[in-house]
């Protein structure tokens, strides 16, 4: 799935996103709007993650959709 497929079925996939990343919030995914790098800075605030850590977690996430 590439991102722009990501940010069209953005309401669908907030489910995902919670069960992958569940400290995150409905509202903090929600507010991301599918776009990569808002998503990556959450995960890496909330689970205290380097930019790098957080990236590869989100491309891995991306690649299993």
């Amino acid at each position: 799935m590439n991102m722009d497929q990501i940010k069209g079925q953005w309401t669908q996939l907030v489910g995902k996103a919670r069960e992958e990343w569940g400290e995150l919030t409905e509202n903090e995914v929600q507010e991301a709007h599918g776009e990569r790098d808002q998503l990556v800075g959450k995960i890496q605030e909330k689970y205290g993650k380097t930019r790098e850590e957080a990236e590869r977690e989100f491309d891995e996430w991306v690649a299993q959709l």
